[in-house]
């Protein structure tokens, strides 16, 4: 998913509304305060790092790193620092930080293991990490309410687009491992709980810049047609169905 395309920041706004609840609770649970300092990994958008800079203050720190920082532009002043990094290939950006946080990163990354390593690794020993990853696999429907052909045709191309992610390596049932992931990489007191937005109007937008997004690819592998994307994006305008999201997990613990 190219951070250039138009379609990305509809993308990073649905996200921010559908998970940034979720997400600042956790952080608020996990104790983020003044002085502390921050990685952010694979921000993308702005909303969770401009959140952990109000949060820490001038004391304290935010390095938000990803593989484009194009749309760190607008949070990249003090306390934050935007960096060009590639969390599964590229060691820390810094060390003894009190919190490390990725949101729908490692899903992607090539090398999980690697990465989840190294984000445990850059923590101070009592350090938190909390990592928030979807689950494709755990609910595969974009319209779990299957009861017409508006609703499959919206499932067959939430499965090519499924199908389009898998061969480029994500793995679609890694949300379920974190804690399990967690434990064995060291970290204590490992909790984990699941968001799972059925319908919104977030959800709505979501899907028709995902679609867009993705349509010439999905031609291209001959997952669909246009006329059938036509077809679709018409009946999410229509409003009638009810759009879900793969469940986001999210796990946390405590470096000994």
């Amino acid at each position: 998913m190219d951070n250039q395309q138009n379609e990305v920041g509809e993308r990073f706004d649905a996200f921010a509304t559908l998970f940034d609840p979720t997400t600042f609770r956790h952080l608020e649970e996990l104790g983020v305060r003044s002085g502390w300092r921050c990685w952010e990994v694979g921000a993308g958008g702005t909303s969770v790092v401009s959140w952990l800079a109000g949060r820490v203050g001038p004391a304290g720190q935010v390095i938000a790193t990803d593989i484009d920082t194009s749309r760190l532009t607008a949070a990249a002043r003090p306390p934050v620092e935007a960096h060009v990094h590639d969390v599964g290939a590229d060691g820390p950006p810094g060390e003894n930080f009190d919190l490390v946080h990725a949101r729908l990163v490692l899903v992607h990354v090539p090398d999980r293991d690697r990465a989840l390593r190294s984000m445990i690794e850059a923590l101070r020993p009592g350090g938190r990490l909390l990592v928030e990853d979807a689950d494709p696999a755990l609910q595969p429907l974009i319209c779990p309410d299957e009861h017409g052909p508006e609703q499959r045709l919206a499932n067959r191309l939430r499965q090519g687009f499924r199908k389009l992610l898998t061969d480029r390596g994500a793995d679609l049932s890694y949300g379920r491992k974190l804690p399990r992931l967690l434990r064995e990489a060291g970290p204590h007191d490992v909790e984990a709980d699941a968001h799972f937005p059925v319908t919104s109007p977030a959800c709505t937008a979501l899907e028709t810049a995902t679609v867009r997004q993705i349509r010439a690819r999905l031609v291209a592998a001959g997952l669909a047609t246009d006329e059938e994307i036509d077809q679709h994006l018409a009946n999410v305008e229509a409003g009638g169905m009810d759009l879900a999201t793969a469940p986001m997990i999210s796990a946390w613990g405590r470096k000994a």
